[in-house]
């Protein structure tokens, strides 16, 4: 089954290029396209995509809203924010609203779909600056005396995996289960944690 992807890119050339790319690509469908966050919350495809790659600067509401607003309504949907910013600031805003990765705008076309691929594979696609900024945020909070006190061990365990940049199928090896049991374990962390991503959840976590 092809992963379905929106596109959010007010550059009307980058735009079309993405469309282009992914809809050639094997394995990918581009199910919608959109200049503004505004015409993505209003004509949201009524087969929804599995993960958008999104603009960051974006007229009118921004992409780190945009994000925000999707997760919100759409919390099983995966985000990837691709931009030409790379200050921690705008990293970590898109983070913590609920991207799952983020690339730079310079990504090739390989990187690009292997970002997308990943994040709907339960990846946090990263390019390897931001990587090592969201790294040493982690080691500058320490980790928590009480890191998620209404988790189960269970829970706790695959948290940690994920804080450690684990993929959900390699966090099913390690702990020997299904992976989708850990996606259902994943879930039911986002609720008690009051987030939408792995990324957010693992700040959380170290916090």
């Amino acid at each position: 089954m092809s992963i379905r992807v929106a596109i959010v890119e007010d550059d009307e050339q980058v735009r079309e290029n993405l469309s282009r790319l992914i809809g050639e690509a094997k394995g990918f469908e581009c199910v919608a396209n959109f200049s503004s966050g505004e015409e993505a919350l209003e004509s949201w495809p009524r087969r929804a995509p599995d993960v958008v790659v999104m603009d960051i600067n974006l007229p009118g509401i921004s992409g780190v809203e945009c994000v925000r607003q999707i997760k919100s309504k759409f919390p099983e949907v995966h985000v990837v924010m691709l931009t030409v910013y790379d200050d921690s600031e705008r990293i970590f805003q898109a983070l913590q609203m609920g991207a799952s990765g983020y690339l730079l705008k310079r990504s090739t076309t390989a990187e690009i779909l292997h970002a997308i691929e990943d994040v709907h594979g339960g990846g946090a696609p990263m390019s390897s600056y931001i990587a090592r900024k969201v790294v040493q945020s982690f080691r500058q909070q320490g980790a928590s005396d009480k890191p998620a006190e209404n988790l189960s061990k269970r829970e706790t365990d695959v948290l940690d995996y994920v804080s450690r940049g684990y993929t959900n199928k390699e966090i099913a090896d390690a702990l020997g289960l299904k992976v989708e049991t850990v996606r259902g374990y994943l879930k039911t962390t986002y609720s008690k944690l009051h987030v939408r991503s792995r990324t957010e959840a693992a700040m959380k976590f170290r916090r």
